[in-house]
C-alpha cells in the first residue's frame, strides 16, 4: 500500500493553484493562447518556479520573449524549418521521430507521407537543423518570430515507454552499455545475465543527476525550457492526432505532408501497461520518482489518476 496517497498529495497542490481569482486567468488566458489546454498552469508554475502558487503580475509577465540566455542543451533539441517558419522541440517518445520526419520532409520541399521516410535514418540525417547551429542573436530572432511547437505525454508513461523500447529491445548502445552499467551499479551478485528489470531501471533513473540524465526518459520541461521559450502550440500525446491535425493547420502545411496513422503502432505504452509496470515499484521508488518528475506533472497538467493509484493500493 501507497500511505498517504500520491494522488491526495497531486490534488492538494492543484486545488491551491486554482484558488487564483478567476477574471485574472481570463485575462492571461486572452493574453497568451496555446492549443491543448495547459497554458494556464504552465503560467502558473513558470511565474512561482515550481515552489508553490504566487499571485500572477501581468504587468511583468511575458512568455513570448525569452526570459534568460537559453541554454545550449535546450538549443540541441530544437529543430529549425525556415520554409514554413516554424521550430520543434524534440521530446523521446512523444512521437519525436515523426515529427522530424516532417522537418526533414518541410525542409526538403516534398510533398510526402512521413510514414514513408525511413526510420533509422532520420535520426542520422544532417539536413535537419539544430536552433544550436544559428549564433545566440539569431536563435533568439527565430525564436521571437517563428512558430513553436512542443508535444507533451504523460511523465510515468514516457518513463515505460523508454524502459521497454530501449532496454528491452535490441538497440546495443541501451541493451549493452547502460544496462551493463545498471546491472554493475544495482546487482550486488555482479550477474551481467538476463535483461535490466524495470526496477533496476528506476534506480538508476532517480540516482543520476539531472544533467547526466538520458534525454529518452529526462523530465520534458529540463528538455524544452518552456518557462523561457513561449510554445505556440503545446499538444499532448494523449490526443495525438487532434492536436497534430491542429498542428499542421496552424503551421500551413497540413495539404503538404501527413503525420502517420496511428494504426501502425499496435505495440504502444498505454496507461493501462504503465500501471502493470509501476506496480513493481516500492513506495520509495515512486516518492522519487514524482520528485523528478513533479515539475512536468504541474506545468503540463498530468495527474496520477485514481486508477494508477487503486492499482497500486490494492
Amino acid at each position: 500500500a501507497y500511505p498517504g496517497g500520491i494522488l491526495a498529495w497531486s490534488l492538494e497542490w492543484e486545488q491551491q493553484c486554482l484558488r487564483a481569482e478567476f477574471g485574472a486567468w481570463q485575462q492571461l488566458e486572452k493574453r497568451q493562447p496555446h492549443y491543448g489546454g495547459t497554458s494556464l498552469q504552465l503560467a502558473q508554475v513558470c511565474l512561482e518556479g515550481g515552489k508553490g502558487c504566487m499571485p500572477l503580475n501581468f504587468e511583468t509577465f511575458n512568455l513570448t520573449n525569452l526570459k534568460r540566455k537559453l541554454d545550449k542543451h535546450v538549443a540541441r533539441q530544437l529543430f529549425v524549418d525556415e520554409n514554413y517558419k516554424f521550430i520543434y522541440c524534440e521530446v523521446p517518445k512523444v512521437g519525436c521521430t515523426n515529427w522530424k520526419k516532417i522537418v526533414l520532409l518541410l525542409t526538403l520541399n516534398l510533398s510526402r507521407d512521413a510514414f514513408e521516410v525511413n526510420q533509422d535514418e532520420i535520426h542520422k540525417t544532417n539536413l535537419l537543423k539544430r536552433l544550436s547551429s544559428y549564433s545566440s542573436k539569431q536563435q533568439e530572432e527565430l525564436l521571437n518570430s517563428f512558430t513553436k511547437v512542443m508535444f507533451t505525454r504523460h511523465p510515468l508513461e514516457r518513463l515505460v515507454s523508454a524502459y521497454r523500447d530501449k532496454l528491452l529491445h535490441d538497440e546495443p548502445y541501451y541493451s549493452t552499455t547502460v544496462a551493463n552499467e545498471i546491472k554493475a551499479l544495482f546487482r550486488k551478485d555482479n550477474k551481467f545475465t538476463g535483461a535490466v528489470t524495470f526496477q533496476e531501471f528506476v534506480n538508476y533513473v532517480v540516482t543520476r543527476s539531472n544533467e547526466y540524465l538520458d534525454v529518452h526518459w529526462k523530465p520534458m520541461s529540463q528538455l524544452c525550457d518552456p518557462c523561457n521559450i513561449h510554445y505556440d502550440i503545446l499538444g499532448k500525446y494523449e490526443t495525438l492526432e487532434e492536436d497534430i491535425n491542429h498542428s499542421l493547420s496552424r503551421i500551413g502545411v497540413s495539404e503538404i505532408v501527413r503525420y502517420p496513422d496511428s494504426k501502425f503502432y499496435t505495440q504502444r505504452t498505454n496507461k493501462n501497461l504503465t500501471i502493470q509496470y509501476l506496480k513493481k515499484l516500492d513506495w520509495h521508488q515512486m516518492q522519487k520518482l514524482m520528485k523528478l518528475y513533479q515539475t512536468d506533472f504541474f506545468l503540463f497538467n498530468y495527474t496520477f489518476t485514481v486508477e494508477m493509484e487503486m492499482s497500486l493500493s490494492s
